[in-house]
């Protein structure tokens, strides 16, 4: 674990330096000499601590190595058409995000041998779907970063090049040349979402239609800006966007139906993977999603083959994993960030947190076992309703400290009810996801011709969807529901970081 730790650490530092402070190539010579010190220190006295220092190092230079090949020029026969105005042809290759007053798509244009995806910020109409091939026109720019409100510089052009976006086209005039062809999978995974999309509107009213959208396949468009903001204050904002909380669940799902099923273990671990990469096509491929879905097809590996299964190594290995085949999720991936803090949160701290409420009984006394990896051991006891209650608690405050010190650099906003409000509604939102699928399903099949049979069967959905608006709504409204705080520095959010990993390392020692 120790060795795991030192490559993914050194990896992820040497990813993050060369991202924001430096871009010639003699800091990484200088780490590999730093390595080979260690390395002899190693050879000629071996202790732990040298190997350690060595490999460290050594995967340091090894992701400053990968992040400088990421940080490509622009290409240059599109580089030349800089601030004049265009017109390609190409092929929408993202589904388009449709906003109040427009719509944002992602296009590959090929020109003179090079390829590359500009972002084009068109009318609403005509409709398009991905797969198409379009020609687009409009005045070529680059992506700038720029600063929020709060003073903040937000890298813009960093965080859509981690897609492979490289310009800008707005107010561009989009024009369809021929549909996707209907073989391809993307612009089928597509229909299927926006299917299912219109069959939550033919059950649901908004903006119930819209947040059960956004819980079950992410997308929060019809919202409002007012409501979007309501979840993001009361700390709720990862169950209206496709998050690594939405596609656990589902895994969860169909582990669960795979055991009902009796499936060989094998066959069941195919289709449940099969599963999780259909889930993840529909909703989006984001860094989370694509984060939790490599953890749950872990987890199905290892039911499969009978192996162990250790949370903490996943996640660790799952980063390395998405690191090396892009690094800008380290840096310029917001979500990404986020979601691995939270992910470790669960994993390292919750069992402390379960811990200590135990050792204080404090919501009784609650038999559960802390194993050396970190990982929560159920009871042979019954799982009584104090369980239910501890192991909310602990995993919602664990989640909530965990992002914190990440979600003040990033944002600012510092929500005074995230934790009580999470602690109310988390417990509903599989349920809540289970009843909008349903409801979703129920639009396509029935919306058409007995449309009233549909809007019944969404009724659970709309009673789940309306508390979780009224949660969040009602405690945004509360006295000092949250605030938004001055710039929070770097090396701050750093401190808070390693207090938190010293305090999982030294509790989890203590009980090893």
């Amino acid at each position: 674990m120790r060795m795991l730790v030192a490559v993914v650490a050194g990896f992820a530092s040497g990813v993050f330096l060369r991202s924001l402070f430096f871009t010639s190539w003699w800091p990484i010579i200088f780490i590999v000499l730093i390595a080979g010190l260690f390395g002899g220190f190693a050879y000629v006295r071996p202790r732990l601590t040298y190997s350690l220092g060595a490999v460290f190092c050594l995967c340091v230079a090894l992701g400053a190595t990968r992040a400088a090949i990421a940080d490509s020029p622009l290409p240059a026969s599109f580089a030349n058409d800089l601030h004049h105005h265009i017109s390609y042809e190409g092929v929408v290759v993202s589904d388009p995000d449709v906003r109040d007053a427009n719509q944002r798509m992602e296009i590959k244009v090929t020109r003179a041998g090079e390829s590359t995806i500009l972002l084009a910020v068109a009318p609403r109409y005509p409709e398009i779907m991905v797969g198409d091939r379009v020609n687009v026109s409009g005045t070529l720019l680059v992506p700038d970063a720029f600063q929020d409100d709060n003073g903040r510089t937000f890298r813009y052009d960093k965080y859509l090049q981690r897609d492979g976006v490289r310009f800008m086209l707005n107010f561009a005039l989009v024009r369809v040349e021929s549909s996707a062809p209907w073989y391809s999978l993307p612009a089928g995974l597509a229909r299927v979402k926006h299917a299912f999309l219109h069959g939550l509107d033919a059950t649901l009213p908004e903006p119930t239609a819209s947040l059960a959208g956004g819980i079950v396949i992410g997308g929060k468009s019809g919202l409002g800006t007012e409501l979007q903001n309501d979840f993001v204050k009361s700390g709720l904002v990862q169950i209206i966007v496709l998050s690594g909380y939405n596609v656990m669940v589902v895994a969860e799902w169909v582990m669960a139906l795979l055991v009902f099923t009796k499936l060989r273990r094998r066959w069941s671990a195919l289709v449940g993977a099969l599963a999780l990469f259909i889930f993840v096509g529909i909703a989006g491929a984001s860094a989370t999603a694509i984060r939790a879905a490599l953890m749950a097809l872990i987890a199905l590996y290892a039911r499969a083959t009978g192996r162990s299964y250790t949370a903490g190594r996943a996640l660790l290995f799952v980063i390395l994993l998405m690191l090396m085949w892009n690094p800008l999720y380290l840096a310029f991936d917001p979500g990404f960030g986020l979601s691995v803090a939270a992910t470790a949160g669960l994993i390292w701290l919750a069992p402390i947190i379960e811990t200590w409420l135990e050792e204080k009984r404090f919501l009784g006394v609650v038999r559960s076992a802390v194993s050396p990896s970190g990982e929560m051991e159920r009871s042979q006891k019954s799982f009584s309703p104090t369980d239910f209650w501890k192991n909310a608690f602990a995993t919602t405050l664990a989640a909530q400290v965990a992002v914190l010190p990440l979600l003040l650099y990033d944002t600012g906003n510092l929500s005074l009810v995230a934790i009580p409000a999470n602690l109310i509604i988390m417990p509903f939102v599989p349920l809540a996801m289970g009843f909008s699928a349903l409801a979703g399903f129920a639009g396509m099949l029935f919306g058409s011709f007995a449309p009233m049979l549909g809007i019944v069967l969404a009724f659970p959905a709309y009673i789940a969807n309306q508390y979780l608006l009224f949660v969040a709504r009602e405690t945004v409204a509360l006295p000092f529901a949250s605030f938004t705080l001055l710039p929070f520095p770097f090396w701050l959010a750093l401190l808070a970081y390693a207090a938190l990993i010293y305090l999982a390392s030294v509790k989890r020692y203590t009980h090893s």
